[in-house]
């Protein structure tokens, strides 16, 4: 191929023609892509363009646990289990005075010891597992009654006459009252019920009799749903009566609300009343919810809180006869009620439940 012939440069026709007009197409191109896509990204700031990306990269946050979890065979050995008992010789005796706040700490110790050795010595220092915390127990309700109640002087073995007529009479009263109780309380329902046995034949003709009462008693009641259901003749209301219902209906109405004034005022002036009523009321609640409280108290002193279904009933008091006193604790029958009374004294405490006495077979 032969060279591309040069052209003359001698006139200004001919440098127009060879000048290259590349970069003003280039920037007319950028220009006009830049204006279909919103501008310039030169002229942006960079505020708009640039921001710090502050999201976790989850997968490898997950893959860093992961590595983090295992632990190697060695490490697993050495770390605690709480199915494995330690071996005596090696636990250290724990003093006895020692203080709530150190077992305190000394449990905090050592669950942060546990978590750091399930994590492979790593522990988060932000965390708020660490902190002190401080179990209170419960303390138990304190009972009113005593654990060991001294009984009166009439029940000793060799009691004075007139305190042992003292006692003899609280017993005979107690048991008297349970005499009474029994005789004056509600009969108990009978199980069987006396009277003849009805043959069949009688059967037949009770249910044919009260099969015709009660066929009796629909046909009345459908006689008076019969007369009940017949419409009522409307009358026709003129327009008289329909304004003086209308007044009538006003002369009420204002007639309530002139009530209602006077009611109002009346109260206004016997605002001082109400004050002194209120107060009176006011003292009464007191009185009684201070009587009620007394009462509870007092009641809770000789007999324990509910607490089964089934009530406590106090132990007889145990009183000797004219005829047992003898005067010498040698001559002094025996009895195996120990037992008894300090079960009874758990059950007045609150400390057991009462249960039904049980009879040997």
């Amino acid at each position: 191929m032969g060279k591309k012939a040069k052209s003359s440069r001698k006139g200004k026709k001919a440098w127009r023609a060879n000048i290259s007009t590349e970069d003003i197409e280039d920037f007319l191109d950028n220009s006009t892509k830049d204006a279909l896509s919103g501008g310039s990204l030169a002229q942006v700031p960079s505020d708009s363009l640039f921001y710090v990306d502050k999201s976790r990269d989850l997968s490898v946050k997950r893959k860093i646990e992961k590595h983090r979890e295992k632990v190697l065979r060695c490490d697993s050995m050495l770390q605690s289990n709480t199915f494995v008992e330690p071996v005596p010789s090696s636990t250290g005796k724990k003093s006895k005075k020692k203080s709530k706040v150190q077992i305190a700490k000394d449990t905090a110790q050592q669950g942060q010891k546990d978590s750091a050795g399930g994590d492979s010595g790593i522990v988060d220092i932000w965390d708020d597992k660490g902190e002190l915390v401080i179990k209170t127990k419960k303390k138990p309700k304190t009972s009113v009654i005593p654990a060991v109640e001294i009984e009166p002087p009439g029940c000793s073995f060799n009691p004075p006459s007139e305190s042992h007529q003292d006692a003899l009479a609280c017993a005979v009263a107690d048991e008297m009252q349970k005499i009474y109780r029994n005789e004056l309380g509600p009969e108990p329902i009978p199980l069987i019920v006396p009277g003849e046995a009805v043959n069949e034949e009688d059967m037949y003709f009770l249910e044919a009799d009260s099969g015709s009462d009660t066929e009796n008693e629909k046909q009345v009641e459908d006689g008076n749903t019969d007369l009940e259901k017949r419409p009522q003749k409307s009358k026709m209301v003129t327009q008289v009566e329909k304004n003086r219902r209308a007044r009538r209906k006003e002369q009420l109405k204002a007639q309530a609300e002139s009530t209602k004034a006077a009611q109002l005022s009346k109260e206004i002036d016997s605002l001082p009343d109400i004050i002194q009523e209120i107060e009176r009321e006011e003292g009464e609640k007191q009185k009684r919810h201070l009587r009620r409280v007394t009462a509870k108290k007092e009641r809770l002193k000789c007999c324990p809180p509910r607490l089964g279904k089934r009530k406590f009933q106090p132990a007889p008091a145990q009183v000797l006869l004219s005829e047992e006193i003898t005067g010498s604790l040698r001559k002094l029958k025996g009895c195996c009620t120990l037992a008894r009374d300090r079960f009874k004294s758990l059950e007045k405490r609150g400390l057991v439940v009462p249960s039904k006495k049980s009879s040997r077979k």
